[in-house]
């Protein structure tokens, strides 16, 4: 029997084709299937519990400093720090009488005395929730309940007054002689020298008496 060589060809290549597809088929159902893909997401991180935190505390700072003011401070702060931060002391201060090393407390008021002040006697400075005061003498008490009367006092019982040296003194003087009495004890403001921080030094002690 003789076989045509184009026959003989074809069968070849439909052999290898039909091996080629089988092996293909047999890989493909063997092939192993992949495992699923889980994603865990982290635990959370434990976040720290919120601590209390004090807030600062406010003193007033007054007298012979750059700036008197009211400040904030940190709860631990000394004398030191509040006078740091109204600028430190000026040309005025009688800066040995002051205890740089004191502890302070909120609502404290530091008074830093002038040179003038502190001549005669030095002053309390104050370290208590309460106002500084200078401890005034018997000249000074010229009207009922301890007050210095600034339309009647002179030179030496004005001079007793916290922050009033007897350059001020004499300038609430003349402002008298050229102005009249003081109507209310806001007015010595009025007088060069007296801003509000030395009135609040001194409203507590000051008075104006009786109205005529």
């Amino acid at each position: 029997m003789k076989f045509d060589r184009n026959v003989i060809v074809g069968w070849a290549i439909a052999f290898f084709l039909g091996s080629a597809v089988t092996a293909v088929g047999l890989t493909m159902t063997n092939r192993v299937k992949p495992a699923p893909i889980v994603i865990t997401p982290p635990e959370p991180t434990p976040q720290p519990e919120p601590t209390a935190t004090s807030g600062p505390m406010r003193v007033y700072v007054s007298g012979a400093v750059t700036a008197p003011a009211v400040y904030e401070l940190p709860l631990d702060s000394r004398v030191e720090q509040a006078i740091e931060a109204a600028g430190g002391f000026n040309d005025e201060a009688n800066t040995a009488v002051v205890n740089l090393a004191q502890p302070l407390m909120d609502g404290a008021q530091v008074y830093v005395p002038s040179q003038e002040e502190t001549a005669a006697a030095p002053p309390v400075v104050a370290d208590s929730r309460t106002a500084s005061l200078n401890v005034l003498s018997d000249t000074a008490v010229t009207d009922a309940g301890g007050l210095v009367n600034i339309n009647t006092a002179n030179s030496e019982e004005l001079d007793t007054l916290p922050g009033i040296g007897p350059s001020t003194a004499q300038k609430i003087l003349n402002y008298r002689d050229e102005n009249g009495r003081f109507n209310a004890i806001e007015e010595i403001m009025n007088v060069s020298g007296i801003g509000e921080a030395k009135f609040n030094s001194i409203k507590e002690l000051i008075t104006v008496g009786e109205n005529p």
